[in-house]
């Protein structure tokens, strides 16, 4: 973080396996990137499928491309995977890592600490996501979030630590969940704080440089609540991120409220 200098809000829009054609991709970022000509204190990230990104970035230069994911090998006999170094080549610059429907595919968190070093060493911006999948009325929910951060950042460079973007998301909360319920803002406030004091007996005074967001199904009717009271840096939106103008509605209340 800059003296002197507002911190910027990080939004991150994160297309899963969607939209179904290259076609389709090309409008729906077009239509956002047209819309945020003015930002001067959000940052704007949209992570669509991987084989969409080089093109995407040929588009617009005013929205900074991720990942959904990528390998920890740099080369080799991996077939089906892609490297962080191969993700950069073709404009990425952030890559996700750790989604619960990763880890819900077989992931855990020493295969996570492996992409981790790997993105980062080929110049990408982590945002690992972290959550639990209930909130236990014993609060076992902490010891199972720091766990995560702990086996999910183990052995991480101090120096590179910055770069990182912790992603709270609450699997209960998730729009793909069974039975989910709505988190509030509170809920994510929490947490913050709790993630927040495992990074600072982690890596020091370099945790209060790290950006976390909130993403729990969030929308453009809670973005701003969650933004003012749930403690965090940015959100990363999932099914509103495929709708140009809810996502732009939450670009800009963002940009609003970081005064």
């Amino acid at each position: 973080m800059s003296e002197g200098k507002i911190m910027k809000k990080i939004i991150i829009g994160n297309w899963k396996m969607n939209p179904r054609t290259l076609k389709e991709a090309e409008k729906l970022f077009s239509a956002v990137a047209k819309s945020i000509s003015a930002l001067k204190k959000t940052e704007v990230v949209i992570c669509p499928p991987t084989l969409y990104i080089e093109k995407l970035n040929k588009i617009s230069k005013k929205i900074m491309l991720g990942a959904q994911d990528a390998f920890y090998g740099d080369v080799g006999a991996f077939t089906g995977e892609v490297s962080g170094e191969m993700l950069y080549n073709v404009g990425a610059r952030y890559v996700i890592l750790g989604h619960s429907e990763r880890r819900e595919l077989g992931e855990n968190n020493n295969d996570i600490n492996k992409k981790i070093k790997a993105s980062l060493a080929a110049g990408l911006r982590p945002i690992l996501c972290v959550g639990e999948s209930v909130r236990d009325p014993d609060h076992g929910y902490f010891n199972f979030v720091k766990t995560q951060l702990e086996e999910c950042l183990a052995g991480v460079n101090q120096k590179l630590f910055s770069k990182i973007i912790i992603a709270y998301e609450p699997v209960w909360a998730i729009s793909s969940t069974p039975n989910r319920k709505d988190a509030t803002p509170a809920d994510s406030e929490e947490m913050v704080i709790f993630i927040r004091k495992i990074l600072s007996l982690k890596f020091g005074k370099e945790a209060a440089t790290v950006k976390i967001i909130y993403g729990g199904s969030v929308n453009e009717k809670d973005a701003k609540d969650f933004l003012q009271n749930g403690g965090v840096d940015g959100l990363l939106a999932g099914r509103a991120s495929l709708d140009a103008k809810k996502f732009m509605e939450i670009i800009k209340i963002c940009e609003a409220l970081n005064k």
